[in-house]
């Protein structure tokens, strides 16, 4: 029997992380527990978890990962769910929207016998994008994308599933898969795509590695507007582009 559960990395996410606790809970599929790890917040991003778990229409769990990371708060959050006896492991951002039936199509898939799960990231309808943000930009990503698959680096032998566009707020994998490749990089989020490393490590160990194009997550458009569309198109193929302060790479 498929134990799901959901991770949530969060840092200073007290204005956002309400929107993406409502997606989780209107689920078609609730049968999944949660755990939001707070990565060092100095808001009231704890409070505002506590506050939803108390209606929540599924188990609830808040852990606190000092060490500042994506990837560090996301491999915490996987190991505690592991260890509360979670098979199968799914992870968004706070700041992104999960569809309604986000749940439902991973474990549609796993029960397929996939692995990992690399799915579809989509502008969040209510940040208001427009044709830039909406069409260019993803599709200059999956450019990147497209090279990464036959950068030599990633075609190595010692790969046994071919590469794939992965994003941190929308993948998921089993727990089998999570420990036997060593499960996400502990670092700061400024130094290295924790999502694509996390892929390359389940390569080297499996060939049940899907892009699942139903798998769909809303992402906010923080960044690109924050940043412009060049910087963020660098930023995310290979940290190209890095802040001069690199308390910019949490961008709010």
């Amino acid at each position: 029997m498929t134990n799901l559960w959901v991770i949530v990395p969060a840092y200073n996410e007290a204005a956002a992380i309400g929107t993406t606790l409502a997606a989780l809970a209107a689920q078609h599929d609730t049968g999944f527990a949660l755990v939001v790890v707070d990565n060092a917040s100095t808001d009231r991003t704890a409070d505002a978890v506590r506050d939803f778990a108390r209606a929540a229409p599924f188990r609830v769990e808040l852990a606190r990962e000092e060490l500042p990371g994506a990837g560090t708060a996301a491999d915490t959050g996987f190991r505690y769910a592991i260890a509360a006896g979670a098979t199968h492991l799914l992870r968004t951002d706070a700041d992104c929207l999960p569809e309604p039936d986000w749940t439902a199509v991973a474990k549609a898939e796993f029960g397929r016998g996939a692995e990992m799960l690399c799915g579809r990231s989509v502008p969040r309808r209510d940040e208001g994008p427009g044709l830039l943000e909406a069409r260019l930009l993803p599709a200059l990503i999956r450019l990147t994308s497209l090279y990464g698959r036959y950068r030599p680096s990633h075609r190595h032998p010692r790969y046994r599933a071919p590469y794939v566009l992965c994003h941190g707020h929308n993948l998921g994998i089993t727990a089998g898969l999570y420990l036997r490749c060593g499960g996400a990089l502990r670092g700061p989020l400024h130094e290295r795509s924790e999502d694509v490393d996390l892929l390359n490590r389940a390569r080297e160990h499996s060939d049940r590695i899907v892009r699942a194009e139903q798998l769909v997550v809303q992402n906010s458009l923080r960044r690109l507007r924050s940043w412009g569309p060049r910087r963020t198109l660098l930023w995310y193929w290979d940290r190209r582009y890095r802040p001069a302060d690199t308390a910019e790479a949490h961008v709010r």
